[in-house]
Order: C-alpha cells, then structure tokens, then sequence
C-alpha cells in the first residue's frame, strides 16, 4: 500500500523500457504504492476539473476555447499514459505530464499552465462574497 520508498524502485534496473520517460508511472507506483499513485491521480484530476471550470468562467470565447483545449490536452496525455503502463494501450510514446524527463516537455507543459493561469486572473471576482465568479 505505500510502496518500497522513494528511490528504491527494483524495475527501473533494466526491467521497463524508457523507464524515465515512458513507464515513469509505473515506477512512481512501485516507490509510493497504491496510496501514493491514487494521491498523484487525483492531483490531475484536481487540475483538469479545475481546468474547465477556469474554461467556463473565463472573461472571452478565446480564453475559455484555449483553456478547454490545454486542459484536454493535458487530460488526454494522463489518460493515453496510465493507460500504456497499465496495458490497457500499446505502448504509444506519451509522456506523463510533469513527472517525466525532458527539458522541451516540461517547458511546454509549464507555459500552458501559466497561459491557464494567465486566464484565470481575468476571471471577475464577485463583490458579496469576494470569490471569484
């Protein structure tokens, strides 16, 4: 249930390929166990509710329609991963967004959430409650 501990993942040694890239889930799994992997899992799936509601409530159609389109983007990308390291995919070459190696990537990913962050501050704030609408 909590895993071997972080660093002491047995398959990383010539076990899965890419490991780093890849099957970067699968070793995460092994080191934080089950309790560890649901946790990384519903942090994603925080961010992508999180997401469409920023897409809903945006200012524009433009910041909505980009917001909806990195966040699908960022849902589809966790999805096609889990799927591949649970088998339920062949193996299709995405990466797990934040997690895996990669300088290009992990620019990318941090641009389009600072883009989504970027939308979100346009979002008016309501005066009775001082929340965002």
């Amino acid at each position: 249930m909590l895993g071997l501990g972080l660093g002491q993942s047995r398959q990383k040694h010539l076990y899965l390929p890419e490991e780093h890239n890849d099957y970067i889930f699968a070793i995460v799994c092994e080191e934080l166990g089950f309790i560890g992997a649901m946790l990384i899992l519903m942090l994603f799936a925080l961010l992508i509710i999180r997401g469409y509601w920023l897409a809903i409530h945006a200012s524009d159609k433009f910041s909505s329609l980009i917001t909806i389109g990195i966040t699908s983007l960022l849902a589809i990308q966790v999805f096609l991963n889990v799927a591949v390291v649970t088998n339920m995919l062949p193996a299709t070459g995405i990466s797990l967004p934040f997690f895996s190696y990669g300088g290009t990537a992990l620019w990318i990913q941090l641009i389009q959430i600072g883009i989504i962050l970027a939308v979100s501050r346009e979002i008016p704030v309501s005066k009775e409650s001082g929340k965002k609408a």
